[in-house]
């Protein structure tokens, strides 16, 4: 499909009969458990606010802000992305601000206008403050608040990690663009076909020049289909290496592994905490992966730029945002299963344990003092078990 034919296509996606609902002109066929709050404070990108709280959630409970796509509305991304079906699931809140006509013909996100996208100003702000309202009602733990959104959605992502990178501990952007590539519409449409190379120091420079934040930094993770026609997938490149440059990480990935048939790359930081991923959805369109999650069962539903492709994004986004360990596990966890890391699921080399464990086990441990006239046992000591387990993890690098 050429650019002019999907410029004219967004200009009339409201009119369509959209399946989901996904089309403006069928908004009212969405049964959806977002609420509207109509007070949230100042309003100057005119957006409107939709929020999920699950009956059931956490002392202090993380936040995930959703972007919907052009010609979409909160509720029907919400319904095709899986997002309150995962709320629910894994106890935590959701915000899915929503895009007005009357700012956008085609339902898009101003992700490209310098009155929109500049900290304090315009959609931006506006979207700062339904999260600052969010913390405030619900109790929200400010250091587990996240943002992730499709195409235009995707890029207000940027915007938002960008202009407000001390809101939030990551952000996940899904057929999007890097922040700072565009400033009036014919910009955006020219880095949407083409993404030109820019370079890393650039991009990065346009991040850490949108506010005065000093880091630490939001974590990225960046997808994209390869077949993508609407927006280049070289812009997912231009993401991670913006963010590349922002965690100053080195240009080659730290890893490379496949996720349900897909490739991933990762980066991390000098603790080990991956911070930046990308995921490649070999031959994909436009859209934000569908697929099931790590029980088999499935997430969201398709529709207008919502694909099945064997891979839920959704799902695999709010595992990075460390949000789906949650309920997983037993209420009455014992402590030590706090002391085990989440395991990347792309295979990396791990220590020969037997080889680690056999000589600390047979290291005697040194004795310790004995009170005076107190006869030392005679003999071999036991194995002190727990020494050895300790310093085994630590030599793999299980522990610190």
């Amino acid at each position: 499909m050429s650019l002019a034919k999907n410029v004219e296509f967004l200009k009339h996606l409201q009119k369509l009969n959209g399946f989901a609902g996904l089309g403006r002109g069928a908004r009212h066929r969405v049964r959806s458990p977002l609420v509207e709050t109509t007070a949230f404070g100042t309003n100057p990108g005119a957006l409107r606010m939709f929020s999920f709280v699950p009956g059931s959630v956490p002392h202090r409970p993380a936040l995930v802000v959703v972007l919907h796509g052009c010609g979409q509305t909160a509720a029907g991304y919400d319904l095709g992305a899986g997002w309150s079906t995962m709320a629910k699931r894994y106890g935590f809140a959701l915000l899915m601000p929503e895009q007005q006509l009357s700012n956008n013909a085609a339902g898009c996100f101003n992700w490209f206008k310098p009155e929109d996208t500049a900290r304090d100003q315009g959609e931006a702000c506006s979207i700062r403050n339904m999260i600052v309202r969010m913390v405030a009602i619900h109790g929200i733990n400010r250091r587990r608040v996240y943002v992730t959104g499709l195409s235009a959605g995707g890029a207000m992502t940027s915007v938002m990690l960008a202009t407000y990178p001390e809101l939030f501990a990551a952000g996940a952007v899904i057929a999007g663009l890097p922040f700072g590539v565009a400033d009036n519409m014919r910009e955006a449409m020219r880095g949407m076909m083409q993404s030109a190379p820019r370079q890393a120091t650039e991009l990065g420079d346009a991040v850490r020049n949108a506010s005065r934040h000093k880091g630490p930094w939001p974590k990225v993770s960046v997808w994209h289909g390869s077949a993508d026609r609407t927006v280049n997938p070289g812009n997912a490149d231009e993401i991670v290496k913006q963010w590349l440059d922002v965690h100053h990480l080195p240009p080659t990935p730290m890893s490379e592994g496949t996720v349900d048939g897909y490739p991933r790359q990762i980066w991390w930081n000098t603790d080990g905490e991956t911070v930046v991923e990308s995921y490649t959805i070999t031959n994909m369109a436009h859209g934000t992966p569908l697929g099931t999650a790590d029980n088999g069962q499935r997430i969201g539903t398709e529709g207008a730029f919502l694909i099945e492709a064997g891979i839920s994004s959704s799902y695999h986004i709010a595992n990075f945002f460390g949000l789906t360990q949650r309920v997983q596990q037993p209420q009455a966890a014992s402590p030590s299963a706090k002391l085990i890391p989440s395991v990347s699921p792309v295979s990396t080399p791990m220590p020969d344990l037997a080889k680690v464990l056999w000589p600390l086990a047979t290291i005697e441990p040194r004795p310790k003092p004995q009170p005076k006239k107190t006869k030392r046992p005679t003999g071999r000591r036991g194995i002190d078990v727990g020494a050895v387990i300790t310093r085994a993890l630590t030599a793999a690098g299980l522990m610190k």
